[in-house]
């Protein structure tokens, strides 16, 4: 039976070495210019030698005018090379798999003010406080998406890294596009849900092309957006179809956006039944109508749930955020039999209805700053001090990226 631990190999050639994988994250630990900091270099070294079969990174952002964090990474033609060639080296330097995430966060375009107003496949505003009414896409502007993911592949490739994933969930662009409760177009990527993954799957068959075949092209997929008239189960089911017939690699299975936060969860101190495995129900349906690898990200903790997932082919492999976050080096120990179980440091946290809104994923996002800054988490940080601290250097560091663009402009002109 396979088991965390078995090999697996994709269809291109390219083997891992094992089923756990670090899923993306924001790290959001990038310099002003956008370019991998040392801070980021050396969390990816320390997660490189980890043991985890498969490194994916978070949130590269196709395009620096339209960022979903101040301090994202960015793969494009201004991105220092030599930098990006040291973060792909440092992924791999325990002889994990590296792909970068590629994305546009279309109308979930961070809450500062970035110069640009947020683009979108409609007109329809995230309901949430400070997030500026997005600017419908033209034809032009979706052209140019499509380029520029394609762009940010070639240069991943350059760069060393083995392959890209392109994230189509979590309510950014690509998952925007397939939701009818967001996508309100009448045009050719609207209406029907063939017309709504068109973005997503001409994303696809550009990087294809401006790839080699053995390079690695993955796609984040929600199970549902868990919205009302949303982007549903079944569609999730369709469209991991056509995502394979365009030449994707594997697909990851997550769900929620911003708005509806499935993937950010946790589960309060007080319950007495902890659930693994957010979205294991939905990847059965999506993996019975695929033929290439499934990965579900969302809870996973256990030994035993993850093996028993591989086991009955509910998935082919495992993904895991917070648990990174937490303890760098713990896959090694699920490997080797010496743990049964990932960190597990959000159950300790009070209830999320007894916290300010979004703390829980701030909390681990300050940790991971700290990873990049101090060289180490503080897990004993209070969840709304952490949460606090995170939303002090979210400001000040879109203070240093706005200093940068207005120096850059001074400098230019």
């Amino acid at each position: 039976m396979t088991a965390i631990h078995h090999p697996l190999k994709l269809a291109n050639g390219v083997v891992l070495c094992n089923r756990i994988v670090k899923s993306a994250m924001s790290e959001a630990l990038a310099d002003a210019h956008g370019d991998a900091s040392d801070g980021q270099i050396k969390i990816y070294a320390r997660w490189g030698k980890g043991g985890a079969g498969m490194l994916i990174t978070g949130n590269a952002m196709v395009d620096r005018r339209h960022l979903e964090h101040p301090a994202n990474f960015v793969l494009d033609e201004r991105s220092d090379k030599a930098r990006t060639r040291r973060l792909a080296a440092a992924m791999k330097g325990g002889g994990a798999v590296a792909l970068a995430q590629l994305n546009h966060p279309g109308r979930q375009q961070g809450a500062e003010d970035f110069g640009h107003a947020p683009l979108s496949i409609s007109d329809v505003r995230l309901d949430l406080p400070g997030y500026a009414p997005p600017v419908a896409a033209g034809e032009e502007d979706l052209a140019e998406v499509i380029a520029k993911f394609a762009r940010a592949a070639a240069l991943a490739e350059e760069a060393g890294f083995d392959g890209v994933e392109i994230h189509c969930a979590h309510g950014y662009l690509l998952s925007s596009a397939l939701s009818p409760a967001i996508n309100t177009r009448a045009d050719r990527w609207g209406g029907s849900l063939a017309n709504r993954a068109r973005l997503a799957l001409s994303v696809v068959e550009a990087v294809r092309a401006a790839v080699a075949e053995d390079f690695v092209v993955a796609a984040k997929l929600n199970s549902a957006d868990f919205q009302k008239n949303g982007f549903s189960a079944e569609d999730s089911v369709a469209a991991a179809v056509m995502l394979q017939d365009a030449g994707v690699h594997f697909i990851e299975i997550s769900g929620g956006n911003f708005e509806s936060p499935m993937a950010y969860r946790h589960a309060p101190k007080r319950s007495t039944a902890l659930r693994e495995a957010y979205f294991l129900e939905y990847a059965r349906a999506v993996k019975a109508a695929l033929r290439i690898p499934v990965m579900v990200t969302g809870g996973f903790r256990s030994v035993a749930v993850m093996n028993a997932a591989l086991a009955e082919g509910a998935t082919d492999l495992i993904g895991m955020g917070r648990p990174f976050v937490a303890a760098p080096d713990f896959a090694a120990g699920l490997l080797d039999g010496s743990s049964d179980a990932a960190p597990a440091v959000e159950r300790d946290f009070p209830d999320a209805r007894d916290l300010p809104p979004g703390a829980a994923l701030n909390w681990f996002c300050h940790q991971l700053a700290l990873h990049g800054l101090a060289g180490d988490a503080d897990l004993s940080l209070p969840v709304v001090d952490g949460h606090q601290r995170y939303l002090q250097r979210r400001r000040a560091t879109a203070e240093c990226l706005r200093a940068a663009a207005a120096n850059s402009a001074r400098t230019s002109g």
